[in-house]
């Protein structure tokens, strides 16, 4: 089942983040808090997907009011190739087109082969005309990578 997330969902959210070799978190943007913002900034938009009481898979997903962007899509190992990437991400999508949400981004590690082929295979389009800068405001944000 998909449905809107909450943060009620983020610790068992947080577990299944702990389980993707080689996915990224940001020790403050990703902590508890952190979604937890997220998501009253972004209360319809984000999803998770339940299967017997388990979340199995999840997407980060907001919009700045022009252009909508995922984050931290994944599905538990276990559950891959089942469809539920795609419904997710179609879930996010109609959310985003109900508050008039027009074009929708996401960045993939260069080195996630799974991601990036998931990504080539329900359609997306990569870009090659653009560069993506970061600028960090907080050295204390923290990547890590689970391996």
């Amino acid at each position: 089942m998909i449905r809107i997330m909450t943060i009620e969902d983020y610790p068992q959210v947080h577990d299944l983040w702990m389980k993707i070799k080689g996915f990224a978190i940001r020790s403050i943007d990703d902590s508890e808090e952190g979604v937890a913002i997220f998501l009253r900034r972004n209360p319809t938009t984000s999803v998770v997907c339940e299967e017997d009481g388990k979340i199995v898979g999840t997407i980060l997903c907001g919009h700045d009011g022009r252009r909508g962007c995922m984050y931290h899509v994944c599905v538990d190992p276990d559950y891959r190739l089942q469809g539920i990437g795609k419904a997710m991400v179609v879930f996010a999508m109609q959310q985003l087109k109900a508050e008039h949400i027009s074009k929708v981004s996401l960045i993939a590690f260069t080195k996630n082969d799974i991601g990036n082929a998931f990504w080539n295979r329900i359609g997306w389009t990569k870009r090659e005309d653009l560069n993506y800068y970061d600028f960090t405001l907080n050295e204390e944000n923290i990547i890590r990578f689970n391996q």
